[in-house]
């Protein structure tokens, strides 16, 4: 009996001595898809701030990235979040405008097409998107713009009847109309497939940042890059709401500004990019200049048609975003 009692005051003891080194906190594992490659820089901002938020909670909450779609492919992220499939992930909105026209403000064909526009634009549409977001169970944490959207082909291209008949690459609503109104074939291909698409000549071009051509090393299908600056999409970091309505108001402040510096951080990272990755594209063998001034004014004629009919299909509040945006210049 006095072993029995002597065993058993052991294993209290232990248990007592095992429970006060445990950690206070219950620990949280997010997971976070994003549609780019490990290089991108959006995921490698991704990973900053995901490793940010594990330390500034002290290791409450812990982001694991899973990059270049090998989670969810980029289209599946945003309703993965709102089910709560993940917890946090990465969205291109645009590619939603079937949802709701307001996710294409970003995309709305030289509207904005500077970093400086570009910011503006998103002020005016801020409040717009993220109420949008809310009643979508989503929470935004940050975004971060595409360096100016060029156009890649395998062929010289001096005019908009050039385009005709090619195959291009689409991933939203914006690009596969702009394919419709030059006479192009669009192709809906996810980032992570773009090297795939053109090396078996499922598409022949796309409008796309240097980015996207040069983390895809486009140079080993395509020859010519044209710079046409005609819009600067963005990428979206979201929070299911659920999820963040459960977090600690400290944790919360402390994801804040994790978020915040990833903004920041990420802005800059674009603008670097913009030059190196056109840098990059030459060096692979590409042609990259100006688009003619022909071209230019065959785009801007498409682009009037396009940012028609973006007002009518966004209503009164896209109409009273571009008013706002328009205000600030």
């Amino acid at each position: 009996m006095n072993i029995t009692r002597k065993l058993m005051a052991t294993a209290a003891t232990a248990a007592l001595t095992l429970g006060s080194a445990l950690p206070a906190f219950a620990q949280e594992k997010w997971d976070m898809p994003m549609a780019y490659s490990a290089s991108n820089f959006h995921t490698e901002n991704g990973v900053e701030f995901a490793n940010c938020v594990t330390e500034a909670t002290n290791g409450e909450i812990e982001i694991t990235v899973h990059p270049g779609g090998s989670l969810f492919a980029g289209a599946d992220i945003k309703r993965a979040i709102q089910t709560g499939q993940v917890q946090i992930g990465e969205r291109l909105l645009s590619g939603h405008q079937n949802e709701n026209a307001l996710f294409g403000f970003d995309s709305i064909p030289f509207l904005a097409p500077s970093f400086e526009a570009s910011g503006k634009l998103w002020e005016a549409a801020q409040p717009e998107i993220e109420a949008l977001l809310e009643e979508q169970g989503l929470h935004l944490l940050y975004n971060v713009p595409w360096p100016p959207q060029g156009l890649y082909f395998k062929k010289e291209v001096n005019s908009v009847e050039d385009m005709e008949g090619v195959k291009f690459r689409s991933y939203n609503n914006t690009t596969a109309r702009l394919a419709e109104l030059t006479g192009m074939s669009p192709v809906t291909i996810e980032a992570a497939e773009v090297s795939q698409a053109f090396a078996t000549g499922v598409a022949e071009s796309m409008i796309s940042s240097g980015a996207t051509g040069y983390d895809q090393k486009v140079w080993e299908s395509l020859t010519h890059f044209y710079e046409v600056d005609a819009w600067l999409p963005r990428n979206y970091v979201m929070v299911n709401a659920g999820v963040w309505e459960g977090v600690s108001d400290e944790n919360k402040e402390a994801i804040n500004l994790c978020a915040s510096d990833a903004e920041t951080r990420g802005l800059q990272m674009a603008k670097d990019y913009t030059q190196f990755t056109y840098d990059g594209l030459e060096e692979g063998g590409m042609i990259v200049q100006p688009a003619s001034e022909e071209l230019m004014s065959g785009l801007r004629e498409i682009g009037e048609t396009m940012t028609a009919e973006w007002l009518e299909a966004a209503g009164e509040q896209g109409q009273a975003l571009v008013d706002s945006y328009k205000s600030m210049n």
